[in-house]
């Protein structure tokens, strides 16, 4: 007679098939999670760099900014204007990096703020280059500041004492203004170019130039302590924005 199965056998088979399915979805399902997370994971580190690659000099632009006291506006301004964001860049008259500093002027910026011996260092190029700002700055003023640091301390104050600045000079102005503009709060002019008809060229009768001749393109570093010059532009910087206008200080030319 054949044996028959007790339906207690039948349950604990059935039990067992049903635990061996849980327990093999459960592999499964942790296996698809393994496989997940490290693609989340990568994803995330790809969307890092990838927000890091589009903007590589803002930690030294951030640095050179709170060091100097610059709104970090004008820096990148005069950065991508110079260079294009090129830290290789070297010009023709031989200025060097992103901020396109001239070799004499190199020299003296890097023993002023303690620099490496590589011009085309980035972080050296940005903290020198932002630190030149500041000195043009404080001694020519807005928009003095972007004329003096493409054409030269010398050769602004020759422009101060009624020698027409270059073209090259008055189109690098506009172009630094106007990247300054639109990457910070935009102070719109009735007219944006009225700088260059301003008394910023004006001849003044009794003023001596405070630099040495230097060569043609950049020039020499001003002394910390030089005495800044008159604002001839009837504008100040303005942190977060351009310029703005002093009231009842404009002259007409």
């Amino acid at each position: 007679m054949p044996g028959s199965r007790s339906p207690t056998s039948h349950l604990n088979v059935s039990g067992l098939h049903h635990a061996a399915r849980r327990m093999a979805l459960l592999l499964l399902s942790g296996l698809a999670i393994a496989n997940v997370m490290p693609a989340v994971t990568m994803a995330q580190g790809l969307a890092a760099a990838s927000a890091s690659a589009s903007d590589p000099y803002a930690a030294h632009i951030i640095e050179a900014a709170t060091r100097f006291r610059l709104p970090a506006v004008w820096i990148r301004a005069v950065l991508r204007t110079e260079s294009a964001g090129d830290p290789r860049a070297t010009s023709p008259k031989g200025a060097m990096g992103l901020m396109q500093i001239m070799p004499a002027t190199w020299a003296e910026l890097r023993a002023r703020h303690r620099l490496g011996v590589d011009p085309y260092n980035v972080h050296d190029n940005i903290i020198a280059g932002s630190g030149y700002i500041r000195e043009l700055l404080d001694r020519y003023g807005s928009p003095g500041w972007i004329a003096a640091y493409n054409a030269g301390p010398g050769r602004y104050d020759e422009a101060l004492n009624g020698r027409p600045l270059p073209a090259e000079t008055r189109a690098y102005v506009t172009t630094v203004a106007s990247a300054i503009g639109s990457g910070g709060t935009m102070m719109a002019a009735a007219d944006p170019l009225a700088w260059t008809r301003a008394p910023l060229f004006i001849a003044q009768p009794d003023r001596r130039s405070a630099a040495d001749p230097m060569p043609p393109g950049r020039s020499s570093v001003i002394a910390p302590n030089a005495a800044p010059a008159r604002d001839l532009s009837a504008i100040v910087p303005r942190l977060g924005g351009l310029f703005v206008a002093r009231s009842g200080d404009r002259t007409t030319p």
